[in-house]
């Protein structure tokens, strides 16, 4: 039997989402092949054991696994006179695991640290490998890969916090004369739309970067498009396969945190997408290259941008993690392309497996 070590919570603006989606994967893997066993990642980056996980109710977030602070196990950290530093855990009971599911969002869980982490413990793990999540993280370096390998990509401005310091009020003019208004604003690296904000006037803009600035030392800016977003679901290490493609129609301004996790009509979810069958494919074959150009592997949700106006598309973001609640866009759309959450939860741990194996084939010593 193998044995899954759920990771969920993380140091994280997203903790609380990832305790949504973890009570799902940790409710549908099947016990008949699994060994489950779940691990909080706290706000300080300490990890917990959790003696006998459960699901609970959650005032904001509904079903989520419920996180206990006993005992430390594997990871932890102190804070002693001013220095930091590792606490030496080489005593108590060992903990076999032979694939870690990675159920976190957002910086430090989903930014390729946490699967550096996993990649010296030599543990197997499900998703993307530390480049695939380091780059899908960012949005700014993603944008720049997608445009060199020929993909669309909304027009951006990126700025830096040092920039921002400096030059504050030149930045907001020639974004001003560069895209008008309205315009996003979001940091370069966090997810679950958090820190993002859409920006009417000029008055308005200077705090948005502020807001964006209190999650990232990097902000994007990008020219609003009054777009349709469309979803795909992409499952695969070097031959992905990709789902239908499903649409999401926010009732807000647009699909912001409140939308997706705490309004429950916040935003209606449809599948699938009523698109032409020459735009659907072209808009597949265009997610199949964007996977393997950002470097993805295991799993991903591609989102897009398709113009009202004009017909284009533009890839707008990857998410190497998405959100596994069980009507989280990305098990709903395999669902409707035929493969079952279970299923889809036994493939991610399969294909884990088998890139964890591949690279056990790679030489790490050189001899003379």
């Amino acid at each position: 039997m193998i044995t899954v070590g759920i990771l969920f919570g993380g140091r994280s603006g997203e903790h609380e989402v990832s305790r949504c989606s973890a009570a799902s994967v940790f409710t549908y893997l099947d016990r008949a092949k699994y060994n489950v066993i779940a691990i909080g990642i706290d706000y300080d980056g300490r990890w917990y054991p959790q003696n006998n996980p459960s699901v609970i109710e959650h005032k904001d977030f509904g079903r989520v696994l419920d996180f206990k602070k006993e005992g430390q196990w594997l990871v932890s950290n102190f804070y002693d006179n001013g220095k930091l530093g590792i606490v030496d855990i080489s005593s108590g009971n060992k903990i076999y695991i032979d694939v870690v599911f990675p159920v976190v969002h957002g910086t430090f869980c989903e930014d390729g640290t946490l699967q550096g982490f996993l990649d010296l413990a030599l543990v197997p793990y499900v998703g993307a490998g530390v480049s695939g999540s380091a780059i899908g993280m960012d949005k700014d370096v993603a944008k720049r890969l997608l445009k060199e390998a020929g993909l669309p990509v909304v027009p951006w401005k990126k700025v830096t916090s040092l920039l921002w310091k400096e030059n504050r009020d030149l930045i907001c003019d020639d974004i001003e004369n560069e895209f008008g208004f309205p315009c996003f604003v979001k940091p370069a690296n966090a997810g679950s739309s958090v820190g993002v904000s859409k920006v009417k006037s000029s008055g308005e803009l200077g705090s948005a970067i502020d807001e964006a600035f209190l999650w990232d030392n990097k902000v994007l800016v990008e020219r609003a498009i009054n777009a349709r977003e469309i979803e795909f679901a992409v499952l695969g290490n070097d031959s992905p396969i990709v789902s239908i493609a499903g649409e999401i129609r926010p009732r807000h301004e647009f699909y912001s945190y409140e939308a997706k996790y705490i309004d429950s009509n916040g935003a209606e979810l449809v599948i699938p997408a009523r698109l032409d069958d020459v735009k659907l494919k072209e808009m597949q074959n265009s997610v199949l290259k964007a996977y393997l150009a950002l470097e993805c592997c295991g799993m991903a949700r591609v989102d897009l941008f398709l113009d009202r106006d004009s017909g284009d598309f533009y890839i707008n973001e990857i998410n190497t993690i998405p959100g596994f609640t069980s009507i989280s866009m990305y098990p709903k759309l395999w669902e409707h392309s035929g493969i079952k959450y279970g299923e889809l939860l036994d493939r991610l741990i399969e294909l884990a497996v088998e890139r964890w194996n591949r690279r056990l084939g790679i030489k790490i010593i050189h001899e003379n």
